[in-house]
This record gives structure tokens, C-alpha cells and sequence, in this order.
């Protein structure tokens, strides 16, 4: 075991606080202890519930997101950032790091220039195609900028894939496949459509399975797991037993994202980076529609580097209607030689995921 210590700083959303989770769990697949990895992340954050049953040492800060436009917010986000920035200072003198690891977002930034002044290098992770504002400010003067893809401008990038978690990288979609379909109560003569619109829930795509469910009502082959989001399951329609047709479940969340990438026959997603790394990881054919008001359409680019060497089909949110989305998931229902190229071009692109490259940079900028 090793006694370097090590902060981890980003979060405010799920797409920044898994992956800071994620690397921490590769750090200590590694050798690192738990005790010596710190969680800096901010109060107002999904963090404050994500991160304490893992039972890595944290500190929430209380810290907000500039707003991209000229707002009164942006003021307080000042003062704030100042205050955590003295927090962190004190918190980084006692808690003494090697490195600071930087995932992105606005609860990242205390802690990176709290870095700067006392001279602590920092990792910055970036796991989007095109980085966020957070990401590319710290890369600057940052030790090594660790990037899911080869062709990152951000200074200093080694290609070393995203940080996922242990349990999706381990995936083997046919050995974990009969197993998976029991844990989530999906026969084997079924065909199983996963659908899930990203930690939030996506309106488009729930409206557009919606719409699907009721016209494949009758089909008794198929099997529709809708991760809809937290926010909309209230008004989601209701699951469908089978018994006299489509399988159809709906759930706000599913912690159990293993399962369903080793059962799924099909994927219809969003272009976020941890969903496009994973369905590349994991080799699942995957539909995966960007959303449209992703800051500098970065979603696009995040699926354009899988659909551009035939690893995933690329479905454009302006072009997501009801009767384009039944065309899209129809053909690959009833083509399986084309599931088969997408998953395994995909998994061929995810090798740089399985790697491990990414905790063995921390370390190499962590020993000096």
C-alpha cells in the first residue's frame, strides 16, 4: 500500500461525480489506501449523497456554476470561489497531497487554485471530445491532462481513456448475459431495448419510446428497459407485465448499469462522455441521439468519434421523431449481423478504457 495522498476535486453533477468516484476506485485497485484519498467537491452538489457511502474522506465547499451569460449570479460566484479557494488552500496544507486530480465542473476550480499556490501538481481529467471550460482552464499549467480520446487540444494530453467504474469494465457481455436478464427479469426469448436519457432524463427520448411502446404493444418478443430520470417517472407511462405483449419497465434510476449493458441486445442513449466511454468499454450496439444544448454541441463530437468508425449510430436530436426513431430501432431489432459490427467496434475503440492507463499517470505525476 502506498501513504501518498491524493484529492480529487469536480463535481456538482452525476457526469463529474462518477467519474471522480471511479478513479478513486482505480487508485486503489492500485495500491492506494481509501484513508488517503480526498473528495473535495460542492455542498450544493449530487456529491453530498453520492459520495459518503463510499467512504472515501470528503469536504463539500461551498461553491456555484458561472452562468455563461451576464447574470447578477455571476458576482456571488466570485466572492464564493474566493472563500473555497481559502478553504482549500487550508484543507490541501493539512491534508498534504502529491497530486491534485481535477474531473471538471465548477466544484473543481477551489481546489486547482488552491493547487497553483502551493504548488501541487495537478492531473486534469477530460473525458468529453471537446473539454469543458473548467477542464481547460486548469489544463494550463497542469502537470498531464489524462483525455478519453487521441485528439484532445488540450496541452500536455496523454491518451489514457475515461475513468469508469470497476463493475463496467470487467462487463463480459456473454458470459454475464443470463445472469444479468434474471437479475432484471428479462426472459431469454426476448429482445431487450434499453433506453435512458443520461443521469437526468432526456424528454425526447421518453417521448420517443413512448410513442414505440404503443406501437409495438402487441409484440411478445420484445423487452424495453426506460431509464427515464428521477424527474419524469411521475408522468411516465406504466410498465407492462408481458402477459399480453411488449416487456415494458420503467425506472427513474437503475444503479445496476452492469446488468444492463451485459443484457441489453440494443442501447438507446444520449451523447455524454461517461455513456459513450462505457457503451465503447462494454461493446453494446448502441443508437445514441446528443443532446442539442450540450455547451459547444460537445455531445456531438463524443458520439461522432464512435460513429465515424461504425461503433455506434449517430441519431441527431433535430431529426428524433417518433417515426425515426421506430426506423432506426426496428432495423437494428431485426439486423443482427449490424448489432454485432456496432458492438464489436466499439468494443475495439473502448481498449484504451480497459487499460488502466489512466491511475498509473496519477501515479507517475504523484511519485514526481
Amino acid at each position: 500500500m502506498t501513504s501518498r495522498a491524493v484529492v480529487i476535486a469536480g463535481g456538482g453533477t452525476a457526469g463529474h461525480v462518477l467519474p471522480a468516484l471511479s478513479v478513486a476506485e482505480s487508485l486503489m485497485d492500485l495500491g492506494y489506501r481509501r484513508e488517503d484519498i480526498h473528495y473535495v467537491g460542492a455542498q450544493r452538489g449530487v456529491e453530498t449523497r453520492l459520495v459518503p457511502p463510499v467512504g472515501v474522506p470528503h469536504t463539500f465547499l461551498d461553491v456555484i456554476g458561472l452562468r455563461r451569460s451576464l447574470h447578477p449570479r455571476n458576482l456571488t460566484f466570485v466572492l464564493k470561489l474566493l472563500r473555497a479557494r481559502r478553504a482549500a488552500i487550508s484543507l490541501l496544507r493539512r491534508v498534504r497531497p502529491a497530486v491534485v486530480v481535477s474531473v471538471g465542473g465548477y466544484a473543481s476550480l477551489p481546489a486547482v487554485l488552491a493547487a497553483r499556490r502551493l504548488r501541487i501538481p495537478v492531473v486534469v481529467i477530460s473525458y468529453d471530445k471537446r473539454p469543458g471550460r473548467a477542464s481547460a482552464f486548469a489544463a494550463r499549467r497542469a502537470s498531464a491532462s489524462a483525455v478519453a480520446f487521441a485528439d484532445s487540444p488540450l496541452p500536455r494530453a496523454v491518451h489514457t481513456g475515461a475513468p469508469l467504474r470497476r463493475a463496467i469494465i470487467e462487463v463480459d457481455r456473454v458470459a454475464d448475459r443470463a445472469r444479468a436478464r434474471a437479475d432484471l427479469g428479462v426472459p431469454e426469448d426476448r429482445f431487450l431495448l434499453v433506453v435512458m436519457g443520461g443521469s437526468l432524463g432526456s424528454g425526447v427520448l421518453n417521448d420517443a419510446i413512448a410513442a414505440y411502446v404503443e406501437q409495438h404493444a402487441q409484440r411478445r418478443d420484445l423487452a424495453v428497459r426506460h431509464i427515464c430520470g428521477e424527474r419524469f417517472l411521475a408522468h411516465a407511462q406504466p410498465s407492462r407485465d408481458g402477459s399480453a405483449g411488449i416487456l415494458y419497465d420503467v425506472v427513474g434510476f437503475e444503479p445496476r448499469m452492469a446488468q444492463v449493458y451485459a443484457a441489453a441486445d440494443l442501447l438507446v442513449g444520449r451523447g455524454g462522455a461517461s455513456t459513450v466511454c462505457e457503451v465503447a468499454a462494454v461493446g453494446v450496439p448502441a443508437v445514441l441521439v446528443p443532446w442539442a444544448g450540450a455547451a459547444e454541441d460537445h455531445q456531438t463530437e463524443n458520439v461522432r468519434s464512435l460513429a465515424d468508425v461504425g461503433a455506434a449510430v449517430l441519431l441527431p436530436e433535430s431529426q428524433l421523431t417518433a417515426e425515426r426513431f421506430t426506423a432506426e430501432v426496428d432495423r437494428l431489432v431485426a439486423d443482427d449481423a449490424a448489432r454485432t459490427a456496432l458492438g464489436a467496434a466499439a468494443y475495439a475503440e473502448g481498449a484504451i478504457h480497459r487499460s488502466g492507463a489512466l491511475a498509473r499517470l496519477i501515479d507517475e505525476v504523484a511519485r514526481g
